[in-house]
Order: C-alpha cells, then structure tokens, then sequence
C-alpha cells in the first residue's frame, strides 16, 4: 500500500467561489455534460460586468468554471487551489505567475507562465504555478 503522505493533493484547499454569466458564446450550457457545460475546468476571464468568457491568449484569468446553469448563470472558483489545462506548446514554470493561452487549435480556456520581459504579461499575470508535473491538469494558486 502507499504511503498517503506521499501523495500532495491540493483539492478545495482554499476554494471560493463566485457567481457570474456566461457569455453563451465561448461557454454554453449543455445539459447533457457535468455540471451544465463542456467548457467546465477552463480557465476564464472578465468579458463585461458580471459576465465571464473563455480566455484567449495574455487574459487575465478570473477563475476556474466549475457549474453552469440552464439560465446563464455560473459558478467560478476564484480563489484557492485549482486544476487548469496548459495551452499548447506552453511554457509553465512552477512560481511564476500565469495568464490565459490557447490551447489545440486555438482552443480558449488554457493558461501558461507569463514572459516576464512583457509588461502586458506581467500586469495580467495572476496567482502562481504549483505543479506543472501533468500540463493538462496544471496545479494553480488562483
């Protein structure tokens, strides 16, 4: 049997959440997936007041979607410890800061570390890279 204590798990530790409203372009309710949408576990930003999106490259990441309702309403973790899928060919770098990227076929919703010589990087950049051992499920401090 393993040894539990050899196992680092991050999971909820820190977790709140806020609610907002999706897009309906980039995130779409779908009653058929978990929790109301595909784009669950994406990474997203601030599109307008209240209103959250999908980030494209350099976006400041709001938070984590979590839940999406039948009405547009949704639940974003923004703060804590999160799982985020690194976009392709990203760079992640445990202690840097990170900001939205685009995934496979310029897919939204992924992150990498910031450039730190790049000003709009370094003023977007959120939180900081835990663990980057699975880059599709890349440990995050929001």
């Amino acid at each position: 049997m393993a040894d539990p204590r050899l196992i680092i798990d991050y999971t909820e530790l820190q977790a709140e959440y806020a609610p907002a409203i999706i897009d309906n372009s980039t995130i779409t309710y779908d009653s058929t997936q978990l929790h109301g949408s595909a784009q669950i576990g994406l990474a997203v930003t601030l599109s307008g007041d209240g209103t959250v999106a999908l980030c494209a490259d350099a976006d400041p990441v709001y938070g984590v979607l979590s839940e999406v309702e039948y009405d547009g309403k949704c639940r974003v973790q923004i703060e804590g410890y999160a799982q985020l899928p690194g976009g392709a060919s990203a760079t992640l770098t445990p202690k840097l800061k990170f900001v939205g990227a685009l995934g496979a076929s310029s897919a939204k919703g992924y992150i990498r570390a910031i450039a730190p010589a790049t000003l709009a990087d370094v003023a977007a950049g959120r939180g900081r890279i835990v663990d980057h051992s699975v880059t599709t499920a890349v440990w995050v401090q929001l």
